[in-house]
């Protein structure tokens, strides 16, 4: 009897070694996806701009001059958006201070599955920031336990959806048009953001 209870303390101990190292490998295999992925989108950054600065130099020598203009307006531009940039870093800053990972994971991550995603989609719908704001908030909400659908739901309800605007909407296009667009756009944020959810898992 002791030796059988020792050959099954043996198998249930090798079953659970068995069990942690699967754990560990898919762990590991999850976290070579993720610097893969990283690495791709900074390899794809490094071209863009490569590729942006190469039309630049194209531009250059085809007019001079209206290439200096167009760098001059651009120059206005960012000094236009220059302090709301600033702005929403301090923004950042503070909620990143008050809000700890995993107060985030679990409004908006990626186990708060449907409500969070609700709840993002809620707040892109209400919310009247521009993209440039936008984007660099939910990348720091990324690193900090969001999940990837709700930031997707989140960043789509917000181009997409206009509860402020509506009024407005309303005015040039009437209210039918305004509703149904609104409507039509909050339902395909959920389908785009699942889609990307698939995609990028």
């Amino acid at each position: 009897m002791r030796l059988e209870a020792l050959i099954i303390a043996d198998t249930d101990i090798y079953k659970k070694a068995d069990e942690v190292e699967t754990g560990l490998e898919q762990n590991l295999c999850a976290e070579k996806l993720r610097y893969f992925r990283k690495e791709c989108m900074n390899m794809f950054a490094i071209m863009m701009y490569i590729v942006a600065f190469c039309l630049l130099i194209l531009s250059f020598i085809k007019d001079r001059k209206k290439t200096l203009l167009a760098m001059k307006k651009a120059w206005k531009s960012f000094e236009n958006i220059l302090p709301q940039f600033l702005a929403i870093i301090v923004i950042i800053g503070i909620m990143l201070a008050i809000l700890s990972p995993e107060v985030i994971s679990g409004l908006i991550g990626e186990k708060s599955g449907w409500l969070g995603m609700l709840m993002a989609a809620l707040v892109g719908s209400i919310t009247l920031i521009p993209g440039f704001v936008a984007f660099p908030l939910t990348a720091a909400l990324l690193k900090n336990g969001a999940g990837i659908m709700q930031i997707a739901v989140f960043i789509s309800t917000l181009m997409m959806v206009g509860i402020v605007s509506i009024p407005l909407e309303i005015k040039y296009f009437g209210k039918k048009a305004a509703l149904l667009r609104n409507s039509l756009a909050f339902v395909f944020s959920f389908i785009a953001a699942i889609a990307i959810g698939v995609v990028l898992r």
